[in-house]
Parts: C-alpha cells; structure tokens; sequence
C-alpha cells in the first residue's frame, strides 16, 4: 500500500481517532486500559523531529450508498515529544503527542501518493475543509476542549514473526480525556545520535472509542477498519 520504508515500522495512532472523516461518529463511553500503566521514562532522550516525521490515516467509505462519498486522506508532520533509550533498548519509553489543529485532510499531493484508483483527485476544497471542520467538532476529535492527542508507551515486546516488525509496541492514546490501549508493530534504526521508526499496520475505530457512522439503514457508512502509516525521526537530544 505504501512506499518503502528504509528503517523501520512505529506508529500509534491514535491518528485513527481520525477516521470519522466527516464528523459522522458517535462516542462510546469506553473503559479505561486499567491492566497496562506508562513505561517509565528513563535513558538517554531522543527528541523528535516534527519536520522529518509524519502520520497518516486512511478512512474508507462504505455502504451500498458508498459512491456518495470519498475516502480520506487524513495527515500531520506535527509529531512532537521524546523516545527514551536505556542500555536494553526492550525497555525504551516514549512521550508523545500530536496537535489536532495541524492535521490535514485530503492534501491533494498525498492523495497522488497513493497511487490507489481508491483516492481520486476529484475532492473539492469546499469538501476537504467542510471534513476537516466536523472532524475538529464536538461530534469527533473535540479540539476546542481537547488541543492534543497523547502517545504513551506501556511496554515493547519482540515481534512474533521477525519479518513485517522488530517489535510490538503497546501504545496508550489519550484521545478526548479518555485512555484507550493498541498494539502496534515497529520497525527501526537506533544509532548513536538518531532514531528512525516506522509502522504500517490496521487499526479499528472501535479499538478507540469510536462507533462508525452507519446512516440511512446501513446505506451509507464508514469502515471501522482503518490504515495507518507514521515515521519518527529523533535525534538525540543535546545539553548545553
């Protein structure tokens, strides 16, 4: 689906707290993750590079009456925060976050980057601002109250495969004042002075929270199924 990733696979989404593409999302009052707590943030701090990093939701239609709308391209290079590396990198933490006010939708560019007959170039302005206006409401990402979206780590355990990720990272997302846990497949690069992390992986609207829109008898809605893709880079941070 994406284009190859020299380094490697983190990712966290909680970007998909986007996927209600048009504000057309119900909340569920979901429990908080009470069994996983944050790693401790200990080792020598990495501090990510907004610029060079970025996050991408893909939202899908779907319905019988699917063709009345579009899939998104939902995007930020607002990534900021800290990966902390101690002597067993099987023990790094991070703390990030993301400023919903920044995100995009549709970015024409992106959009060509698919290079998916699923992503037309046909959306208009009207129609990306009129999405990203009732995905910052009340209705979805609640920005007025809400300005950030939190990533935590609350541990990393190896990949069972070894070939699509080197580990899986259990990632906590503070979306909308409430925790939510997901598991995401990382794939990276350590070095003495920079981090290069990526992450290609599924991640459901349920898993956060979120009800998928489902209007005019199931006629038109929105997949629970989203795609996610993010790269972190982080250089190690310097004292003066």
């Amino acid at each position: 689906m994406r284009r190859g990733v020299a380094a490697g696979t983190l990712a966290v989404l909680g970007a998909s707290l986007l996927a209600g593409l048009s504000g057309c999302v119900t909340r569920q009052v979901a429990p908080p993750a009470a069994r996983w707590v944050p790693s401790p943030l200990v080792g020598r701090p990495f501090d990510v590079i907004a610029a060079e990093s970025q996050l991408i939701v893909l939202v899908y239609r779907a319905g019988p009456l699917a063709a009345l709308g579009h899939n998104h391209v939902i995007a930020c290079r607002c990534l900021t925060g800290t990966i902390y590396v101690p002597r067993d990198p099987m023990r790094a933490s991070f703390d990030l976050r993301f400023a919903v006010a920044q995100l995009t939708v549709d970015d024409p560019a992106l959009r060509a980057a698919e290079h998916s007959p699923d992503f037309p170039p046909d959306v208009t302005p009207s129609a990306r601002e009129g999405t990203r206006h009732n995905m910052l409401g009340a209705a979805l990402l609640h920005a007025a109250s809400y300005s950030d979206i939190a990533l935590r780590s609350a541990g990393l355990r190896p990949s069972p495969d070894g070939k699509s990720a080197d580990i899986v990272a259990r990632v906590l997302v503070q979306l909308d004042g409430e925790w939510h846990s997901v598991a995401v497949p990382v794939r990276y690069e350590i070095g003495d002075d920079e981090i290069v992390a990526t992450g290609e992986f599924p991640l459901k609207q349920t898993d956060l929270g979120l009800t998928p829109f489902s209007a005019l008898g199931g006629g038109l809605q929105v997949r629970d199924g989203m795609g996610i893709w993010l790269r972190l880079v982080a250089r190690r941070r310097r004292h003066l």
